[in-house]
């Protein structure tokens, strides 16, 4: 199958002529508005210097039910000791900052400086939010992502501390669980999202399953009031 050019109008083909890789198209911009359509579509960026913009929509996909999610007898005592504070949408900037150092054994990071600087914005828009995973203090884990109805995806995490970035999504996962979130995106499946209860799905159920569940409204702004306030 070709792969599509995009232009500077947002637009892009339809998911299933995506590639048997789950490459859909390239170029374009990270504009708040071509994300926000990207994720709309089950569509999201992944690339990485010098490589132009690349749009992906993997078949299948790797999602995680929240009612699914999977809490090891190691991590239930960690949580009930509150080894870790965690919080919502207090440190987002700092979140993606760790996200995008280099992990041990890689070359570089595929969350660029524009990357980086689009995510941003859209958590000042209210779209783009984090979870982080405080120890004696300091930040030792987190993740962030994008919340559309209720749907999040998950884009990146990171763990300075042993379990930290566990302790963040497992509360993420059992929070957004009790205000009716139907999925939480992961994109492409690694053992340590299966571990905790993702499974991959084929994407023509993934694509119908969204299309359900934007159709709430979105929860914008600032998660650690909002979110609070709904319990």
């Amino acid at each position: 199958m070709p792969v599509f050019r995009l232009t500077s109008q947002i637009l892009f083909p339809p998911p299933h002529m995506a590639s048997p890789d789950g490459i859909l198209a390239v170029g374009g911009d990270l504009t708040p508005e071509r994300l926000l359509e990207a994720y709309r579509q089950g569509i999201f960026p992944w690339y990485a210097d010098p490589e132009p913009i690349i749009w992906w929509s993997p078949n299948p996909r790797c999602v995680l039910f929240p009612t699914e999610i999977k809490v090891s007898r190691t991590m239930r005592q960690i949580l009930r000791q509150k080894r870790f504070a965690i919080t919502f949408d207090h440190s987002f900037p700092a979140v993606i900052a760790s996200c995008q150092e280099k992990r041990a054994g890689q070359s570089g990071t595929w969350i660029t400086e524009e990357m980086k600087d689009s995510y941003i914005k859209l958590h000042e828009m209210g779209y783009a939010h984090s979870v982080e995973a405080w120890f004696e203090g300091t930040l030792a884990g987190g993740l962030y992502g994008v919340s559309l109805g209720r749907c999040f995806f998950g884009e990146s995490m990171f763990s300075h501390v042993s379990n930290a970035s566990k302790a963040a999504f497992i509360t993420l996962a059992e929070s957004l669980q009790e205000r009716g979130f139907g999925l939480i995106d992961c994109q492409v499946r690694s053992d340590h999202l299966l571990s905790l209860g993702a499974r991959e799905i084929p994407r023509e159920i993934f694509l119908a399953l969204l299309e359900h569940l934007l159709s709430y409204e979105t929860y914008r702004g600032d998660w650690w009031r909002n979110l609070q306030g709904q319990q």
